[in-house]
């Protein structure tokens, strides 16, 4: 299973946007306080609709528990600060990819500890970055398609 962690979140559909993806994709969804929302906002549960019972769902007080949570395995931080491509990176089952709040991206002391696990999605336009739901759906479809698609492909 993947992890998915939004350091944090600011926009209450972004994040239920993404809490749709999680339960299509059975991927863990990590949220880091402090959150620019509610849980209980009606936006966050709206984007949700009704899958919102079957999300998998950890809410963590810092990034620090976040490293302590005995399921984070491996991590990805992306970043539009940074220059290696997502689709440079190898993904493994259980990786837990990390994405900062809409408006200002992981701070750099997060990124600095990691500088080998920092990925960015390309972006070739004139843009600064990517919605952030999009930008979760993007690193996690990648990541599955390696993992379980083309890994089930080669045992043929």
């Amino acid at each position: 299973m993947f992890q998915v962690v939004l350091y944090q979140p600011e926009i209450p559909p972004n994040t239920g946007n993404i809490a749709r993806l999680s339960v299509a994709t059975q991927t863990r969804l990590h949220l880091v306080e402090p959150l620019g929302f509610s849980i209980e906002d009606r936006y966050l549960r709206r984007a949700g609709l009704d899958y919102w019972d079957r999300l998998d769902l950890k809410v963590h007080a810092s990034f620090e528990s976040v490293l302590k949570d005995k399921d984070i395995q491996r991590l990805w931080l992306l970043s539009s600060k940074v220059e290696k491509p997502y689709f440079e990176a190898d993904f493994l089952e259980g990786d837990t990819f990390v994405f900062g709040p809409e408006t200002r991206g992981l701070p750099a002391d997060i990124l600095e500890r990691y500088p080998q696990q920092c990925l960015t999605i390309p972006m070739p336009g004139q843009i600064r970055s990517l919605n952030l739901s999009s930008a979760v759906a993007v690193v996690v479809y990648e990541a599955l398609r390696q993992v379980r698609y083309n890994h089930s492909r080669a045992q043929v």
